[in-house]
């Protein structure tokens, strides 16, 4: 499965999902001898028996047919963690980071069958500085669907709505870029709309090998808000068409909602809003990083039992299906780009700077039409108490600024009163472990923070807190409550959100480390204290088991539901306006 809902319904589109040949090879660009592996895709090689642990280069191979001269597309969702495309032997596609898609498009392809390589590298190495030993694991292969479509000569190549309301009226500001691969200038007609509202054409010129894009702001007086208590979604359809037919076309689902942090609070449609939830990791003992419909489905199911009304997308963009999922049920999503603990050491690497630009400004352009998400996030506990990690908070957060501006920023800090940058982001987020890694009252250290975030160029802007948490391993009882067991897991937890949740504490959200245990790099360091390579501070274990901490966090939540309505319900009835 691509997405919930078709995205096209003129361009022919079909997923190559299935078994692929597979072989690890010592270097990208070989071709080895045999290819003795046959793996699932999307997946993760780390499923097959032999391949458990192994970092390195792999080798995917598919034979496709084409049963006429076309341009071929095609989308790789997400190959972790960096990416070479091979087509019939050219190279097509290179790209770092597991977590954004990319595209190769391919010319004048004959009738005929053709080979696609695709060759993955999950290995920690100077090549790519965001993919480092961490406290979550890399698995390596396409972790999420491969799509290959056919286009014509002119093409749509991406739609991006950002809703706007003014004086109580709501309106919408399009961005829509077509590009012509041919070798003459042409003209089109782009048709551009909103299931159930209205639409509007304009005729384009489009110089030759080049693209086009089209700015227009359209009112919407009709529209009805996206809200986390009732999700309304409309079906954006653009559409390419010549004197004889139409030619191409993109799908997407869009919601009207307005965002703010006027006063110190977050805002969602003028209604405050209290985030409740967890942070969650792409990871699964079955499934490793490649989630199926169904596991993703079960993720949402479980943050909703709980009474969440959020989930942070620790520490990269998620898989477009689970984005689909919160748009539907009214999941309010914290997305962050992909760069987690980084010392200003390695933020000086020569290939950090522009690799971080690149997945941030991905993530903004890729997963900006989603509605469930309200803030973007960057560079997760990274040197925000130094000079130089200052330049890059700032170049980034800028970035989506001028991307989407409809959209609050923050990052989540774990440097405390040392921190420079939280002038910077509109929220101010901290991480914090009271009762784990330090014996600090929870209550004291949560108004603590509010004092640093004042003092240091965030006062008057929201604060949430963005991590704690405790380990807890899923069967070990105890007694004594020792540490380490889920009596103590969900003791820590009570005592953090009894703080957190009173009246008068001073916080917009409150997000839990974390949903699920993940598998984690086998290092050298401070890794090695993870016991059997997973951090195991999940609410539900690897398998999806919930702890004693899960039933805890249950009763705080859905006592705050109760008292906050507005904030949303777990998994309301979603409403489609279509024409």
């Amino acid at each position: 499965m691509i997405r919930l809902f078709d995205t096209h319904e003129v361009r022919p589109t079909r997923e190559l999902e299935g078994l692929w040949e597979f072989q690890p090879v010592s270097r990208q660009g070989e071709i080895p001898e045999a290819m003795n592996y046959r793996l699932p895709v999307p997946g993760c090689w780390e499923n097959h028996p032999e391949l458990g642990t192994y970092q390195g280069v792999g080798l995917y191979l598919k034979k496709i047919q084409t049963s006429r001269r076309t341009n071929l597309r095609l989308e790789f969702k997400g190959v972790s963690h960096t990416a070479d495309v091979y087509i019939d032997g050219v190279h097509a596609a290179h790209h770092h980071n597991a977590y954004t898609s990319f595209d190769a498009v391919i010319r004048g392809v004959e009738p005929g069958e053709h080979e696609i390589r695709l060759y993955a590298d999950n290995s920690f190495g100077e090549h790519s500085a965001l993919h480092i030993a961490n406290d979550y694991y890399t698995y390596g292969g396409p972790i999420r669907p491969i799509v290959l479509e056919e286009i014509g000569d002119v093409y749509i190549e991406r739609v991006a709505f950002f809703p706007e309301c003014e004086d109580g009226v709501w309106q919408g500001r399009w961005q829509a870029t077509v590009r012509n691969l041919g070798n003459e200038t042409c003209e089109t007609s782009l048709l551009l709309g909103l299931d159930g509202l209205s639409s509007f054409r304009e005729t384009i010129t489009i110089e030759a090998n080049s693209s086009v894009t089209l700015e227009r702001t359209e009112l919407y007086r009709e529209a009805e808000a996206w809200n986390p208590g009732r999700p309304v979604l409309y079906t954006l359809r653009a559409e390419l068409s010549n004197e004889k037919e139409r030619c191409d076309d993109w799908i997407d689902r869009i919601g009207f909602r307005r965002i703010d942090t006027e006063d110190g609070k977050l805002r969602v449609n003028e209604q405050e809003i209290m985030l409740r939830g967890v942070n969650r990791h792409e990871d699964h003992a079955l499934a490793g990083a490649a989630f199926s419909f169904p596991d993703l489905m079960r993720d949402i199911q479980l943050i909703a039992d709980l009474g969440c009304n959020t989930v942070r997308t620790s520490h990269y963009p998620n898989d477009e299906r689970f984005l689909d999922l919160c748009d539907e049920f009214g999941l309010m999503v914290w997305e962050e780009n992909h760069a987690r603990g980084l010392s200003e050491e390695q933020m000086r690497s020569p290939n950090f700077a522009w690799q971080s630009e690149q997945v941030t400004r991905e993530m903004v352009e890729q997963h900006g039409n989603h509605a469930s998400i309200v803030i973007w996030a960057i560079l997760n506990e990274c040197a925000s108490d130094t000079v130089y990690g200052r330049e890059i908070y700032a170049s980034e957060l800028a970035l989506i600024r001028k991307l989407d501006p409809t959209r609050p920023r923050t990052f989540a800090s774990h440097n405390r009163e040392r921190d420079i940058c939280l002038d910077l982001p509109d929220i101010v987020s901290f991480n914090i472990y009271p009762g784990w890694y330090t014996d600090e009252d929870p209550g004291e250290l949560m108004r603590e923070a509010r004092g640093w975030a004042d003092r240091l160029g965030g006062a008057g802007k929201p604060m949430i807190l963005s991590e704690f948490g405790a380990d807890g391993y899923y069967g070990f009882r105890s007694a004594n409550r020792v540490k380490g067991s889920e009596e103590r897991q969900s003791d820590i937890l009570d005592e953090n959100l009894r703080a957190y949740l009173a009246e008068e504490a001073p916080l917009t959200g409150v997000l839990i480390w974390q949903f699920c245990d993940c598998r984690v790099s086998e290092s050298t360091g401070w890794l090695m204290s993870r016991g059997g390579t997973h951090n195991v501070k999940g609410l539900v274990d690897v398998y999806r088991r919930p702890k004693l901490a899960y039933e805890t966090v249950k009763k705080h939540f859905r006592s705050q539901q109760s008292k906050r309505p507005a904030d949303g319900i777990p998994v309301p009835a979603r409403t489609d306006v279509t024409g």
